[in-house]
This record gives C-alpha cells, structure tokens and sequence, in this order.
C-alpha cells in the first residue's frame, strides 16, 4: 500500500505509516547489527511513497540505493518468510552530495548564512571568542559590508583587529587575543575544508525536495566518510541544514505523508559537548518541525546517545542489538528497554542482546499515534545493493542527476573586500571635502570615522593598507563573493542567552 512502509515482521508485520512519519524515529544498535539495512529500508519506502529523503552516508554503503542490489538464496528466504508480494531488485533515484566536492555535487552556503552562533561551534570558540565573534558580524551588518567566504571573514577580523580602540568604544571589548585565536581557528577550518564549503552557488533546500518522473522521491546521499572525521563541521552542518528547514519551510500540520525525510547518521555528535542552550534549541526543531511536514531520524549506537526530552519525542523505533559488556551498555539496554511499550509475551531487556544480524525490537506509532508493543521483528531486505559503489557507478549517477551543472562550478561575485575598498574611497574623497587635506573628521563612533579607520592616518595604518599586504602574503588565495545574510534568526539567534 502507498500509505504505509514495510519494516519487517515479527509473529504480525509491521509498517509504518507515512502519516506519521513526521512523528520522527530513531534507529540503534551495536556496530555490525543492521542499523544500516534498517536506513535503506526506511529510505526506499519513503522514496516509493514519493517522500523525499536526506542522509548522511558515513561508510560509504548507504550510496548503495543508487543501483540495483543482486538476490541471493538469503534474500529469497527472508522475502518468503515475511512475506513479500512482488519484491523485485530495483534501484533508486539518489543525487549525490559533497561537502568537498568530490563525490557528488558541491554543498555550499555563505558565511552570513551560517550565521555567528553556529561559525562559534564549527571553530570550537569560548565565550569571549564567540563574543568577538559576534561583534564582527554586527559591524558587518551595520556597515552593509558582505560576507560570502573565509576570505571575507579574515577581512572583518583584520579591520577589528586594527581599529580594536574604535571598534571596542561601539561594541564592546575586543581583545586581540580573541582575533588571533578566531583566525587561526580559520586557518585549520581552511585546512579541514572549510573553504570549499562557504561560497557559492549557495544550496537551494528545494533541490533536496524533488521527486522524479514517476512521482518517487529523489534520496539525497551526502558522502561523508571524510566529513564524519570532523565532527564538529559534520554535526554543525547538518544541525544548520535542519535548522533551515525550520526556518523556511511553512506550517501545514498534520499531512499524509511527510515533505521530507531527514536522516541524521552517528546522531551523538550533534550532541557530545553542545551546551545546554543548544540542546533546547534542538529539542525545539524536533518538537515543532513536524508541522512543517519534515520527519528527523535519528541513528546511533545507544539510545541514550540522544537525550532524553528529544528521545521521547521520536515515535517510530528500530532497536538493532546491544552487547551488556559494560556498565554503559548495561544501562543501554534498560534505557532502550524503558522507552518502549511492554510486550506480555517479551522480556526486552534480555532479548536485545540476543539479537541477531538484520534482527530488532521494532515499535511504530498506529492508528491515532499510539505507539505499538514492542515486536522482536525480521527486518525486510532492501531492494537496492547491499553496499558500496564505485567510483566509475558513483559518476554515472552523478551524471544523470536533475541538478547536474547547477552547483558544479564555483561563483564569485562582489565580496566584503571590494565593498570595504569602493566604500572607502568615497568616504575620504567626502572627508577631504569638509576637513581640508590632512584633516580628520570631529564625529564619533566606528560610522563618522570610517575614511580614517579604512585609509589610516599619518600615524595609523589603515583598513585598505592593512588588507593589501594581507593579500600579498597570501598569494594564491581567492577573494570573492556576495554575502546573503541569513542567520538562523529564531531559532539560533539567541543561542548563548547573553
């Protein structure tokens, strides 16, 4: 049936039911259990149903529902045993992301669009170093000067750090301790990639919410099996990604099946070290993106990875197993056996370690939302390959994709830089007028003196200087770019409560 997804069957089958699958889900188990056959199962469905899907691909087997998988005499006995009418191999339709640019279409945004409170968290910044931070945006959004990629960043970091007396009588302190520390915390993000990241062409969400000709929902796969080495940048992207949805997608409750699918792979590292804050921010855009037609799926080792006010909010469960080895996963498995509705004919806690490969403890929400007894269930087969692609399958994909030229080729446009440069020089040509040569202007605060801070004085460097040998030293580095700005407003723009 188009109203419902088949997970697998346990002594009855169990579906999901695609007018509940924005009620959120989540998906864990030990390394090695099925957590990832149980993602393929979750997106094909949805894709059939015409959902949409966007996941993070972290070993590079998920790019396996790009093609056709191969049926095997396992495969037949497990169709038979739950029960499958008309199960063929087939593939699915699947564009490819990369935040690099290597393995699928480039992911881009602006450094605006990011926003402060985020660009804190992807360069790990204290409090006061956030604080500057947010001071640097500020200025640029008084001053009309725009943000597009790392180079333009440095070039507000370096106007601040030379005019720190003006800048800090305005704003507030600002120490050069913090600029050095924000800058070189730049410098290793140009290092982790950072710089193929912030530009643009910028993403358009409604390219991840495409459906193809026969009406199947396109599944977006973002290669992360280097993005997931640096999870700070992988958990900061992919809470901005869902935080745009938030953002932009309108309000149409309850539907009869979700906008979008978004699958959050190795879930606990949005969650490791984020402060308090950001965990309500978090539980908000679970607890209200549902009415904006988005399901969130989270997948982890242990349920405890995702906390408890968001963890009660995910109706859909597929519990893979748990090794008790430890305390930790002792306490694993009476979390996982807590948070689902008693079966009389299972003891769950002992049956989660007795688990076996392509097994789980599976409940979804019925008729009215309520969520069913917990069912030790055979989970069904993917149609697709069980695996990984090559390179030569990836590019065929590629190839074929409907956004294919679209955000292959780098943009750029007018950055902050040339802004700082052409606003300058009407400024000092205006100041000349009303001072006389060599004159300073009598006004106060960072907007009167900015001819002066931009073009210096005798006995001060200024702005446009400073710049120019900061370009020279680093020779081979692109300067470009229109900033957008587009914080995350609402939802993140109050992050540290200050």
């Amino acid at each position: 049936m188009m109203n419902e997804i088949l997970v697998g069957k346990g002594d009855i089958p169990v579906h999901l039911l695609a007018r509940y699958g924005n009620r959120h889900g989540l998906v864990a188990g030990a390394t090695g259990t099925g957590k990832t056959i149980s993602l393929n199962v979750l997106a094909e469905g949805f894709s059939h149903i015409g959902v949409p899907v966007f996941m993070a691909d972290v070993k590079g087997d998920v790019a396996g529902l790009a093609l056709a998988g191969e049926s095997n005499e396992k495969i037949r006995q497990r169709v038979e045993q739950i029960g499958i009418d008309g199960y063929v191999n087939e593939s699915n339709p699947v564009v490819f992301w990369d935040l690099f640019g290597k393995r699928g279409h480039p992911v881009r945004t602006t450094v605006s669009e990011i926003g402060p409170t985020l660009m804190s968290r992807i360069l790990e910044l204290n409090d006061t170093q956030s604080g500057v931070l947010d001071i640097v945006f500020k200025l640029a959004d008084d001053q009309a000067l725009l943000l597009l990629d790392l180079e333009d960043l440095r070039s507000l970091l370096i106007f601040v750090a030379e005019n720190r007396k003006d800048v800090s009588s305005t704003y507030g302190l600002v120490s050069s301790q913090s600029i050095g520390a924000i800058q070189r915390r730049l410098l290793s993000l140009e290092r982790d990639g950072g710089e193929e990241f912030l530009g643009e062409p910028a993403l358009e969400l409604t390219d991840l919410m495409l459906t193809d000709l026969n009406g199947r929902g396109i599944i977006n796969i973002l290669a992360a099996e280097e993005l997931v080495l640096k999870p700070q940048l992988y958990s900061s992207f992919l809470l901005w990604l869902m935080s745009e949805l938030f953002e932009t997608l309108p309000e149409v409750g309850d539907l009869d099946k979700p906008r979008l699918v978004f699958i959050f792979d190795e879930a606990h590292l949005l969650f490791d070290d984020a402060p308090p804050a950001l965990l309500r921010q978090v539980e908000q855009v679970v607890r209200i993106i549902r009415s904006k037609g988005v399901g969130i799926y989270f997948c982890s080792q242990f349920p405890d990875d995702v906390p408890d006010d968001i963890l009660g909010q995910l109706g859909n469960r597929i519990q893979h197993a748990l090794r008790a080895f430890t305390p930790r996963d002792q306490k694993a498995v009476r979390t996982a056996a807590e948070t689902f509705v008693p079966n009389p004919n299972l003891d769950v806690a002992q049956t989660i370690s007795q688990l076996g490969i392509g097994e789980a403890l599976t409940s979804m929400l019925l008729d009215k939302g309520v969520p069913m007894p917990v069912e030790r269930t055979i989970i069904a087969p993917p149609r697709s390959r069980m695996g990984s692609i090559t390179i030569d399958e990836r590019k065929a994909v590629i190839s074929k994709s409907p956004v294919v030229g679209k955000y292959d080729t780098p943009l750029n446009r007018e950055s902050a830089f040339e802004v700082l440069s052409k606003r300058a020089a009407s400024l000092a040509d205006a100041q000349a007028k009303t001072t006389g040569s060599g004159g300073a202007s009598t006004g106060g605060g960072v907007g009167s003196k900015i001819g002066e801070l931009l073009w210096g004085t005798k006995r001060r460097q200024g702005m446009v200087e400073t710049m120019a040998k900061q370009a020279a030293r680093s020779a081979g580095s692109q300067i470009g770019g229109k900033f957008f700005r587009g914080l995350l407003g609402s939802l993140l723009g109050s992050f540290r409560g200050r």
